[in-house]
């Protein structure tokens, strides 16, 4: 039975580096001075200095790697097709602005194709079955919900319903690894519930590396610049590079959550504990993409089909097939078994995508595989990991990292409080960033606020497994 995206929860988050349509390196000496410095050059960045420069403020962007994008990086080289090593996915499309930017860079931007499978051995769920794991997975995603309104934020495995039988397994992984990056007893429950509804999924044909990029061609940008040192007072901020050093009054920091709390940059002084404190525990979950580039299509799979397993655990994986009608496919793992597997190289991730693959489609899959390439975002030195996600009792930390300390200010898909994990909730969070610190400055003093975008609620009752996330 063919599920829509409605019908399934599934996973496709961030992964590591490939150059980026648009990257270019900054072709002058890097300014002394700005209004704004903004570090780090993904979606947040991008979108923090493409506001910035609305109200006709000085920005400079400095960012670690050689591309823009961040966690949003696009291959075209590897396979002859656009493949996104990073976030595939945006939502949302009536109020999500970075739609509109798309195709008005002539970026084509178009609804994700629907067409889900489960597979049981080697053939597909009948419909009696689809339906029992449908109905399993409303019935955990009702019993964190339910567990989202107690007092105390829990893990979301201790709440699940102990007779899922059969469906253990692949509901543990849909929900969690493939959702978060992290095994669902790593999970906050109040963090899962507040995810916002992203069934409505978008792709940009041409990648959501290329989009960052395009949508970054104005801004002022060093790349291969790391921000080495940010000194910090109520007054101004003083970044230090390999290229020099830029004083601003104030600043937008958008590196991950891990790199934060890891120490990835110096602050002086320090900063607060209770920022630290909350990005420990939004630290990133673990979630890679393995492409296979194969011979013909011996899976007999549609565009862009999705296929997930019936699995005694969640030692599984999801696919994407036939990606935007080529020969590509890739095979996402996620959570604890997918941080093990990435550990031990893209040998070992290729291995097991062709061991999936033969335990599902049979010895004559894994023979038509003609390239291959893997993504190993645990190990990218910029990001240390894939999105982040709440350990039970941190959800509180997501708002916590918005408040502003001195003249600085965080911004990133960690500090959304319902779109954390994706795009959207990325550039979303450096808007709200850089209206916040052109505030400090004066530059917005006699400026409305700009409205918020509406966050809808999801209740039990209307949750089904649904849309793919980045």
């Amino acid at each position: 039975m063919t599920m829509t995206r409605r019908d399934l929860l599934s996973a496709a988050a961030a992964l590591a580096a490939a150059p980026a349509l648009g990257a270019r390196a900054w072709a002058a000496p890097l300014p002394r001075d700005a209004d704004i410095v903004v570090i780090g050059a993904g979606a947040a960045g991008i979108s923090a200095a493409r506001r910035v420069m609305a109200a006709n403020r000085k920005v400079i962007v400095v960012e670690a790697s050689g591309q823009i994008g961040g966690r949003c990086l696009t291959d075209a080289a590897t396979f002859g097709v656009p493949f996104d090593r990073g976030a595939r996915w945006m939502y949302n499309p009536d109020s999500n602005p970075m739609i509109r930017l798309a195709r008005a860079a002539g970026l084509d931007v178009a609804t994700a194709p629907t067409g889900q499978k489960i597979r049981i051995g080697r053939r597909n769920a009948r419909a009696g079955e689809t339906e029992e794991f449908l109905a399993t997975m409303v019935r955990a995603n009702r019993a964190i919900d339910e567990a989202s309104r107690g007092k105390a934020d829990v893990a979301c495995a201790s709440v699940l319903p102990k007779d899922l039988g059969v469906w253990a397994g692949a509901a543990e992984f849909v929900l969690g690894a493939g959702f978060a990056g992290k095994d669902l007893k790593e999970l906050s429950a109040i963090d899962k519930a507040r995810a916002q509804d992203r069934n409505a999924a978008l792709a940009c044909r041409q990648g959501m590396g290329a989009l960052i990029a395009r949508l970054g061609e104005q801004v002022p940008l060093a790349l291969s610049t790391p921000a080495s040192r940010v000194s910090w007072s109520n007054r101004d901020v003083t970044v230090e590079t390999p290229s020099g050093k830029i004083v601003a009054r104030a600043a937008i920091v958008t590196v991950s959550s891990n790199v934060l709390a890891t120490g990835g940059i110096r602050f002086t002084p320090d900063i607060p504990k209770r920022q630290l404190d909350a990005a420990a525990k939004l630290g990133l979950g673990s979630l890679d993409r393995i492409a296979l580039q194969l011979q013909g299509n011996l899976l007999g799979l549609g565009r862009d089909d999705i296929i997930i397993e019936q699995s005694d655990s969640t030692r599984t994986a999801l696919l994407l097939a036939n990606i935007a009608g080529s020969s590509l496919c890739t095979i996402d793992v996620g959570g604890s078994f997918g941080r093990d597997l990435s550990a031990q190289g893209e040998a070992a991730m290729v291995a097991f995508a062709k061991e999936w693959l033969t335990r599902l489609f049979g010895s004559e899959a894994a023979a038509a595989v003609k390239k291959s390439s893997a993504t190993r975002w645990n190990a990218a030195p910029f990001t240390l990991g894939a999105m982040s996600s709440a350990a039970p009792g941190g959800q509180g930390s997501r708002k916590v990292l918005t408040e502003p300390f001195g003249c600085m200010f965080l911004a990133g898909e960690a500090t959304h409080e319902t779109l954390w994990g994706t795009v959207d909730g990325a550039w979303e969070s450096g808007e709200r960033a850089a209206e916040a610190a052109l505030r400090r400055i004066g530059a917005l003093r006699d400026e409305p606020a700009a409205p918020a975008r509406k966050q809808r609620r999801r209740t039990a009752p209307a949750k089904s497994p649904g849309a793919p996330t980045n």
